[in-house]
């Protein structure tokens, strides 16, 4: 039988999937001073509609971590699946790397590991293997690391993907965080190569569409497909057929309401033609 499923981007690496009376929610957070437009976001009126609601959380960094997401269980009944790392005063089931959950007939979760805090989420629902890195990446910030630290940070983020090649994944969530520079998308193209998810979408990249965008458009392979969604509220339609082929569709987009009345200003100071990373391989500011 053919499975409709909907992915919902929100803000940083805040993404959800739906399917049926079941919704997954990953990593949500509002924003600096909470700034993410409200009604674009998990709203009560969206969380009555489903009758199972799971809230993973990978670590405890404000970028990932959102109290908010606590007062949801007023409206459903919410599961939530958070790093042990968390705060005492985090409610959830704690997981650590290699921990696996059996949530419902329908949705079953494992923890892998990370090359930051915490831990990053491979989670099956409806038989669909959604993987949420959360600060899983090559990280390596090469104006203050050192050629030594920069080759730790690599053998490290080679042995944590190690663990996870073999896993068939449907949909990756993945960082791709211009302010590292020149190479910032060095580990998203490492796990597209190696795990070979059926499609990527990019997250956790401060804002930057225009390097998302253009990421998207340069690295998708014959095996991975990446769509890039930078706006919030964006949506896009998996249509799961019977054989399981994956029809990707992109959904309308709410508009995103323009503070005072006009579009936000993006400084162009920094850059030099058309390379944003040009000499100082540091991002332009916002």
């Amino acid at each position: 039988m053919s499975k409709n499923m909907t992915v919902t981007y929100y803000h940083h690496s805040g993404f959800s999937v739906a399917s049926g009376d079941v919704l997954l929610v990953f990593d949500y957070w509002r924003g600096k001073a909470n700034k993410f437009p409200e009604a674009l976001g998990v709203t009560p009126e969206i969380l009555a509609r489903y009758n199972e609601v799971y809230v993973f959380i990978t670590h405890e960094h404000e970028d990932h971590y959102d109290g908010v997401v606590y007062t949801w269980d007023q409206y459903a009944p919410v599961t939530y699946l958070i790093a042990d790392c968390l705060p005492e005063k985090a409610r959830g089931h704690r997981m650590k790397k290699g921990d696996e959950l059996t949530l419902s007939d329908r949705v079953q979760v494992k923890a892998y590991g990370s090359t930051d805090s915490g831990v990053s989420f491979l989670v099956t629902l409806d038989g669909m293997r959604f993987f949420h890195a959360g600060d899983l990446n090559f990280w390596h910030w090469r104006e203050v690391c050192n050629s030594r630290q920069i080759q730790e940070a690599d053998e490290d983020f080679r042995g944590e993907v190690k663990e996870i090649q073999g896993e068939e994944i449907d949909v990756a969530f993945f960082p791709v965080d211009p302010r590292m520079g020149m190479l910032f998308d060095a580990g998203a193209n490492y796990f597209i190569l190696t795990v070979k998810p059926r499609l990527l979408l990019p997250m956790h990249f401060w804002g930057r569409s225009d390097v998302i965008v253009e990421f998207a458009r340069r690295n998708r392979t014959r095996e991975t497909e990446i769509v890039a969604l930078t706006n919030p509220g964006q949506a896009i339609a998996l249509d799961i057929e019977d054989d399981g082929f994956m029809n990707i569709s992109l959904l309308s987009a709410p508009a995103v309401p323009a503070a005072n009345g006009s579009s936000q200003a993006v400084s162009l100071e920094g850059y030099e033609g058309a390379d944003p990373f040009h000499e100082t391989d540091l991002p332009i500011e916002l």
